[in-house]
Parts: structure tokens; C-alpha cells; sequence
């Protein structure tokens, strides 16, 4: 396993324990023969040696970092301006490296290693030596998972400028692929997380983000299947990038049937400077392959994404019980009014108290006092540290809100630097809920917002903080940037923020962030990073909130996953369902609520305080384990899935039925994931009994479900595998006992 090489054939074979990559040297261009399941390592491969038409060309070579203009006719994988304004550029292999577990990115977010024996990288040098521009194709492949993750660096070797206005992350060209099914997450604000599947026909399907972030409306992540892949069969083809700002994505189907799919950071008003001896390094991608369908895929990112993306002290413990007072209070409240929420929640056990908006400046709507980051004495005339402590006595830990990339023009630091927004002089500054976007791209700017955070971290013991970010990015330009590097200005903002956010991370460990951006906005690699968990979406209806989690665990684990209780009527759509199934849906990721919980009657608050037990006796399972997707939200009025332990001696069920079906017939639900030898104790969570059936029965037969004969109805199951005594049935173990005792 790992990269082996055949010097003769110039075959380059990457190898994990169940998936091989290989790429061959054609003519001096890399060239992609194969993806998909292990191939045995053979002296000779010749039969899988790429062999091109006469007189073809590069339109019909599938090629590893694609260039336009010398024969190529499909979509670059970059393209760089000289200084004479042409843009012919011509990469031929120059060599390789091949390095012990992976490198590290400079300045951005990346899997990593903790060993080097996990993996094994790949580096492919490819030169211009026309302009001097050099490439550096870096693929990494982990020994134990089907991953591959390719980044690229491109430096100006040459004594002249050169001017980038492509360079993205990735590219593949997959031979006879052009009938498969592109599979991606859409939506928009409260509807995030759809799921869409569409075949692809000759032509190009394109998913991107314009706006200065990962977006609400597309996710950086993509997928090519086969036509009959499901849950549990077929081929899936993974592509995830790890970046949170504007991005494409894209599948081009040629005339010879032929897919090639590439991601990056978008090329829609990009270009970047290298001035000789500067480089460029692209975000990574990272790329699964699955042949078992598209189960197998997603729990492949989770454990990777769960266990080699997040960081810190949080990425592998479990996440704290929280309320937090946003939908209570919004920002109308004082500090007993905070501690009258914090003394309920911890009556029910709730172990977190989250004080969102409001509690800075001269907070009392959206349209002030973002960037001045100081506590409003109106409000809490004893302070943060005040309510905090007093949040503390009750046994809670205490969490705080944020938005520190943005600027209200009613504030006093936009009235002392009206320069320190992202604008272009002489036009309008667009403002989005009465707000501008902070220039990150300055280190001034960083160097305000942490010393701000960081005073409030130094003098409140705040051990939880929600980053939010509630607006897209226009008028993208920065007054610290001269004319050449002004439309490098999308990029630098994101590359700020994450050097902003390694600092306050590394200087701060102890406090677990989550990413929001008006819920999912935001919700990509680049985040999980620095914050291990996602604020998934502002919409907390249960029944919209099915979809939501389901699309998103597509390709995020759920331990990722932010999700919580909040009233009814809800306040994004009206509906009113029932707390017992607003609990069993926010239960299936990181678990809160989002109310008033003193506004809850004696029989809610008993109600509560079962579902936070039942989470803690959970949580581990939930956010830690295997998830299996039963039934699919987006097909019908039944949802469903499931969560496995590692040794698949323990799984807990979920199933939903959104609308009550008159004479409905039997329905069962069949199972994943568990040892068909095993046998399993069901306890269910509607009648309580307890039943043992064989793993094998579960899988192929499934489980029962009997819902009530009413709307929004939920159930849970808890499986655990019985001990090998008593496997036997009651009787036989009866009789087994008293002939002993005789």
C-alpha cells in the first residue's frame, strides 16, 4: 500500500487497503488511467497503460491539471496571464517526490496525520519553461481509508511577472463515466442541505458560490454515482473542498463520453499576483471513493472529518447539554432575566447556557454596535463576568455570541474606521442587515477583533462561543491593496480569517466554538477546523429540520451537526408539533434548546428533564458513532436512520412519521451496520418492552414500526448486543439451571 512506481512505464500507482489511483506519464502531461476499487500490485500494468488516438491530441487524453490553448478544448484546471498579456502555458512532468505522511499547508486548513504511518503523499513536479511557471500536484492517500486529498502549489520561477486567474484544486478525468448522476446539497436560508441528483448529459453542470463564502445556496461538495447507486450499493465518487470561501465545482461530459470534474476556488473574479519566486497554494480537496453506495461514502468523510479535520480539546468528547436564550428573550432581557432561563435548565439537567446577541454596545436591534465589542452596562449593570459567574453557581458552564467579522455604521468604531470595511471608494457600500463586512484582509483589522475577544476571554470564564456571520461579502475591495492585487481580495479575506482564527483557537483551547453563518451559510471543511461543530440552520422546525440533517450528513458527521429544541409556534414557519418530537430530532446531532424555559409547564419540564437523560446516556453513540440513513425525508412521509458503535455491539434507532396515514399497513424498517451474527436486545421507546432479535434478521427484515394514529409521531430503539450467556432463550436457560441444581 501507499505509492509505488514503475520507472519503465511511468505509472505511478497510489493504494489504500481497499481503493487504487492510478496516473500515468503520456508525452510528458500526467494522465489519469484509473480511480475506484484496490487493484493487486503487478509488475506490469500494460494493459491499463493510456493509449490515444492518432493525431487526438489533448482533447481526448485524460488528464491529472489540465491547461487551455494547445489542443485542449475542455475546462482548465488553471490558467496564468504573462506579462505580455498572452496565456499560452504548457506543464511537462519534471520529476516526483514521495514523502511519509502528509504536509502541512501553510495558512490553511487541512487533514492531517498524527503519525506518519497513516499515509503516504505523492508530489508530481510539472514546469512551464517558457514563463517559468512551476506546479506542484500533491496527492496524499491514507493507508486505512479510501481518501485521496490533492492540493496544488504554483510558483513563478521566471524572472517575470505572472498573473494567475485560474487555479484550482483538483481535476479528474474519468474514461467512460459520462453517464453518471451528479449528486450535490442546495438550498437557501432555513432550507439548507437539499439534496439534489441529476444525471449528466454532454455539456457542463456547475455548482458555485460568488459570495465571499461557502454559501447557503450551494455546499463546496459534490458527488458522481452511477445510475443505480443507493444507500447501501453502487459506485459514489466524493469531492469535498476545504475552504469557506467563494468556490466552483463542476462536471463536464465531452463527446466521447468522457467526465471531467474539477474544484477550486471559484475563477469568477479571482487573479493572483506571483511576482518571481512568490507561490500560490490552492485550498485541499478531498476526494472518497465508495463501492458500496453512498452510506459508505458519508461515513467515510465523518470518520476522517470527526477524527483528522477537527481540532482541540473538543473534536473527541462529548459536546455539553445547551440552552440558549436567542428565540426566549431575542435582544429584550437583563441579566436576572438570563439567570431565571440558566436556574431552569439546570433544575433539568442542562449543562450549557449560551447568551446570544444583544449583550454588547448599544445592542437593542440588528442595526447597531457590531465592532464594539464591550458589555452594555444598560443591560447587565454588573457585566459579563457578573452574569457568568452567576450562570457558573448553578452548576451551568456559560457560552457567548458573536459576530466579529462585521461592522455596523452605527457604531463607534465605524464612526473612528470608516476605512476598515471591505468597499470601494467612490461607490456605494451595500449594507445587509444594516451591516458592513470587516476587511480582513488587514492585519490591523485581525489585530482590533482579537484584542477585543481575547480581553473578554482573559476576564470571563466563557467556555463556549457561537461565531456567527449573518451577511455575504460586496463591494469586494480593500483600501490597504494596490490596483494588481485588488481581485485577489476574496481570497485574502478568507485566509485572514483563518489566521485569525488559529490564533484565538490556539491562544484559547479551552473554549469550544461553533461556526454559524445565519445557520448553514457557512457550514464547510474550512470551518470544521477551528470549530468542531456547526450551527446547522436558523430553521428549527422539526419537520423541516428532518432534510436539513439528513442532506447535510451527506457528507458532514454528526457530531458536526448543532441542532435544537426551540417553541411553538415555530418562528420560522408556524407550525406546532409536539416536544416529544422536536426532542427525538435535535437529539439526532448536537443536542440544545432554544426557548424560554420558564414559560414550561410542570408536565414540558418533566418532559425536558427525560430527554436531557436520555441524551447523556447517548450522546456518545450519537456523535461518535456510525451513521446509517434508513428512509430518506426527501422520498416520503417517513424518515429514518440509525447510529452504530465502532464494535457494532450497540445502535439506537430513530424513525419519524411526519403526517398520521388512515389503515396504513405494516411498515418495517430494515437496519445497517450491525453483525449479522449478533443477537440484539430492542428496547423501544413507545411501549418500553424489550425483545431480542438476530442482527441478521434486523438487517434483512427489518423492524417493526407502529406508529399512533396522530401527526408528527417519533420513536426510538435502543439495540444492545446480548452477552453470550444469555443467548440462550428463557426456557433453555430455565431448564440449563435446574438441571444443575438437581
Amino acid at each position: 500500500m501507499g505509492v509505488t512506481v514503475q520507472e519503465q512505464t511511468g505509472l505511478f500507482h497510489l493504494q489504500s487497503s481497499d481503493m487504487s489511483y492510478l496516473i500515468q506519464i503520456v508525452d510528458g502531461y500526467p494522465v489519469h488511467v484509473y480511480w475506484g476499487g484496490k487493484l493487486k500490485q503487478r509488475e506490469k500494468m500494460s494493459d491499463l497503460l493510456i493509449h490515444t488516438p492518432a493525431g487526438a491530441g489533448l482533447d481526448r487524453l485524460p488528464q491529472e491539471y489540465p491547461q487551455y490553448g494547445s489542443g485542449d478544448f475542455r475546462n482548465p484546471a488553471y490558467q496564468a496571464e504573462l506579462e505580455d498579456g498572452t496565456r499560452i502555458t504548457e506543464l511537462k512532468y519534471d520529476g516526483y517526490r514521495i514523502l511519509k505522511g502528509k504536509p502541512h499547508l501553510i495558512g490553511l486548513p487541512a487533514v492531517y496525520t498524527e503519525d506518519e504511518s497513516e499515509a503516504d503523499s505523492l508530489e508530481l513536479i510539472l514546469k512551464d519553461t517558457y514563463s517559468g511557471l512551476k506546479v506542484v500536484l500533491l496527492y496524499t492517500i491514507f493507508a486505512d481509508r479510501n481518501v485521496i486529498v490533492r492540493s496544488t502549489q504554483l510558483s513563478n520561477e521566471g524572472d517575470k511577472k505572472l498573473r494567475l486567474r485560474r487555479a484550482l484544486s483538483a481535476s479528474v478525468d474519468l474514461t467512460g463515466k459520462g453517464d453518471m448522476e451528479i449528486m450535490y446539497l442546495s438550498g437557501a436560508w432555513a432550507r439548507e442541505g437539499t439534496i439534489r441528483r441529476r444525471p449528466l448529459v454532454q455539456g457542463e453542470t456547475r455548482i458555485d458560490s460568488k459570495r465571499g463564502m461557502s454559501s447557503h445556496q450551494f455546499n463546496p461538495f459534490a458527488a458522481l454515482v452511477s445510475k443505480e447507486t443507493t444507500e447501501d450499493h453502487g459506485e459514489a465518487f466524493g469531492f469535498s473542498l476545504v475552504y469557506s470561501g467563494s468556490f466552483e465545482a463542476g462536471a463536464e461530459v465531452d463527446s466521447f463520453g468522457s467526465t471531467r470534474f474539477s474544484i477550486g476556488v471559484n475563477s469568477f473574479d479571482f487573479a493572483w499576483q506571483l511576482n518571481p519566486g512568490d507561490s500560490f497554494q490552492t485550498p485541499e480537496a478531498v476526494m472518497v471513493y465508495s463501492g458500496h453506495g453512498l452510506g459508505e461514502m458519508s461515513r467515510t468523510y465523518h470518520r476522517l472529518y470527526r477524527t483528522r479535520l477537527c481540532r482541540g480539546k473538543y473534536w473527541d468528547e462529548e459536546r455539553p447539554i445547551l440552552v440558549n436564550n436567542w428565540e426566549a428573550t431575542y435582544f429584550n432581557f437583563d441579566a436576572d432575566k438570563l439567570v431565571s432561563i440558566a436556574e431552569e435548565g439546570a433544575k433539568l439537567g442542562i449543562e450549557l447556557f449560551v447568551l446570544d446577541d444583544g449583550w454588547f454596545g448599544k445592542r437593542d436591534s440588528d442595526n447597531s454596535s457590531l465592532g464594539d465589542w464591550y458589555e452594555d452596562r444598560r443591560k447587565l449593570p454588573g457585566g459579563l463576568a457578573d452574569v457568568a459567574e452567576r450562570v457558573n453557581r448553578l452548576g451551568l458552564k456559560f457560552g457567548l455570541w458573536f459576530e466579529p467579522e462585521m461592522i455596523s455604521p452605527d457604531s463607534e468604531l465605524y464612526r473612528k474606521h470608516p476605512d476598515w470595511c471591505l468597499h470601494v471608494p467612490g461607490r456605494r457600500r451595500t449594507e445587509a442587515r444594516w451591516q458592513l463586512v470587516l476587511d480582513y484582509t488587514r492585519q490591523e483589522v485581525r489585530d482590533y477583533i482579537y484584542d477585543s475577544l481575547s480581553a473578554i476571554f482573559t476576564s470571563v470564564p466563557v467556555s463556549y462561543v457561537k461565531w456567527d456571520m449573518n451577511r455575504c461579502l460586496t463591494e469586494i475591495g480593500s483600501a490597504a491593496l494596490q490596483p494588481e492585487h485588488q481581485a485577489e481580495t476574496a481570497h485574502r479575506y478568507v485566509l485572514g480569517l483563518y489566521e485569525l482564527l488559529e490564533r484565538i483557537t490556539a491562544d484559547f483551547p479551552h473554549i469550544l466554538f461553533e461556526s454559524c453563518s445565519s445557520g448553514g451559510g457557512r457550514f464547510d471543511p474550512g470551518m470544521l477546523y477551528y470549530m468542531p461543530q456547526t450551527w446547522t440552520s436558523d430553521n428549527t422546525d422539526a419537520v423541516e429540520r428532518l432534510k436539513i440533517q439528513y442532506g447535510t450528513s451527506l457528507v458532514y458527521p454528526v457530531s458536526a451537526i448543532g441542532a435544537h429544541v426551540s417553541a411553538v409556534p415555530n418562528h420560522q414557519v408556524g407550525r406546532i408539533t409536539p416536544l416529544e418530537f422536536r426532542g427525538d430530532v435535535a437529539m439526532s446531532g448536537n443536542f440544545g434548546y432554544e426557548l424560554d424555559l420558564t414559560n414550561f409547564t410542570d408536565e414540558e419540564k418533566e418532559t425536558v428533564k427525560r430527554q436531557v437523560a436520555t441524551y447523556k446516556q447517548i450522546r456518545g453513540l450519537v456523535q461518535q458513532g456510525d451513521l446509517y440513513r434508513l428512509k430518506s425525508p426527501f422520498e416520503g412521509n417517513e424518515s429514518a436512520w440509525m447510529f452504530v458503535s465502532e464494535d457494532k455491539e450497540e445502535a439506537l434507532v430513530y424513525a419519524f412519521q411526519v403526517m398520521a396515514v388512515p389503515n396504513a399497513p405494516l411498515r418495517t424498517v430494515r437496519l445497517g451496520g450491525l453483525d449479522p451474527e449478533l443477537e440484539y436486545e430492542v428496547e423501544s421507546s413507545i411501549s418500553g418492552e424489550k425483545s431480542i432479535y438476530g442482527g441478521d434478521r434486523l438487517m434483512q427484515l427489518g423492524l417493526p414500526l407502529k406508529y399512533e394514529q396522530k401527526d408528527y409521531q417519533s420513536m426510538w430503539f435502543r439495540l444492545k448486543a446480548v452477552k453470550p450467556l444469555t443467548r440462550f432463550n428463557i426456557k433453555s436457560y430455565a431448564r440449563l439451571r435446574n438441571h444443575r441444581r438437581s
